[in-house]
């Protein structure tokens, strides 16, 4: 019988090398959880009615906000949707918008179909300026939607129906 000397087993290096490994893996998936994953933006909850839609003095849609979160009207996007035609406001109220830009409880916003005096909007009587607009809307009788979409997190934050009137 020959006894073998000198031979070293190759389990520890291959061991070595596997704890190598698999606490790399570990460190990339812990990194990509801790700075790949924020809080994800939510949209204000808020709700909101359609006081009146009508045809008649600009064919204005009047917006109350019943309650829930204060609502930047310069982070807004209204999709305004009649009678088989689409309306998109890209920004309800211009980023150097006058005056309150804070749709809170108890307010009422008025959206104009075309524009009075250079303004599209009131915010509790008040004039604001709007943001940028694909085109004038113009209201006809049916039914109305309206869909505000918060920017920040392109999320809904309403969409109201009512029927307008003549």
């Amino acid at each position: 019988m020959k006894f073998r000397q000198n031979e070293e087993a190759v389990s520890p290096v291959i061991g070595v090398i596997l704890m190598v490994a698999i606490t790399v893996i570990l460190a990339a998936v812990i990194a990509a959880f801790v700075f790949g994953m924020g809080t994800p933006k939510q949209a204000p909850q808020a709700s909101i009615t359609i006081v009146s839609a009508t045809t008649t003095g600009g064919g204005p849609i009047t917006l109350n906000h019943a309650g829930g979160d204060a609502i930047d009207l310069s982070k807004v996007k209204a999709i305004i949707d009649g009678n088989s035609t689409q309306h998109n406001i890209i920004n309800v109220l211009s980023a150097n918008a006058t005056g309150t830009q804070f749709f809170t409880a108890g307010d009422n916003l008025v959206i104009y179909e075309k524009a009075p005096t250079g303004q599209y909007v009131t915010l509790n009587g008040y004039n604001v300026t709007m943001g940028t607009s694909t085109t004038n809307f113009t209201l006809s009788t049916g039914k109305v939607t309206v869909t505000l979409i918060d920017t920040d997190s392109s999320q809904q934050i309403s969409k109201v129906t009512a029927t307008v009137a003549s």
